[in-house]
């Protein structure tokens, strides 16, 4: 129960310096103050989950069943480079998720990539990365060797 109060009320400090006309008399409505303290606390949340570990996805679906072609793509394009140690996020399950994230990295489409916290893009941005070999050099920084250099040692 403290726990909620004091959730409630840092909530209500946040809230009280944003102007939001709830009715004609200038009064912020209980709802208004409810949506305010979810939108922080999710914008907040994100934060923490995209630094929680080196790749982070928000995709439609999971790696196991994308639920879209785009998400298909990036689950794809990480395969190829042997990456399977990353956290997915299904956005379908969650429609807080889904409007938050998009909110959060300011961009409007999903899957979205972040790479330690990051904002990398989304498909076609990582699919750029994979097709000129930024993608090799950014999973290097994380620590992470592409597959794809080992499969190239062997061609030769």
């Amino acid at each position: 129960m403290n726990n909620l109060i004091r959730s409630t009320a840092r909530c209500l400090r946040a809230s009280s310096a944003v102007f939001m006309p709830g009715q004609a008399d200038g009064h912020v409505s209980f709802a208004s103050v409810r949506l305010m303290c979810a939108a922080a606390d999710i914008q907040k949340d994100l934060g923490n989950i995209v630094k929680k570990d080196k790749v982070v996805v928000f995709m439609k679906g999971t790696p196991a069943q994308p639920m879209c072609g785009f998400s298909n793509a990036v689950v794809q394009i990480l395969r190829m480079h042997g990456v399977d140690d990353y956290a997915s996020y299904n956005v379908l399950e969650d429609q807080t998720l889904r409007e938050g994230v998009k909110t959060y990295s300011n961009w409007p489409t999903i899957p979205q990539v972040y790479f330690s916290g990051e904002f990398v893009g989304g498909c076609d941005i990582l699919l750029q990365m994979h097709q000129n070999g930024d993608l090799v050099e950014e999973l290097e920084k994380l620590g992470i060797k592409s597959a794809l250099l080992d499969a190239e040692k062997e061609s030769k």
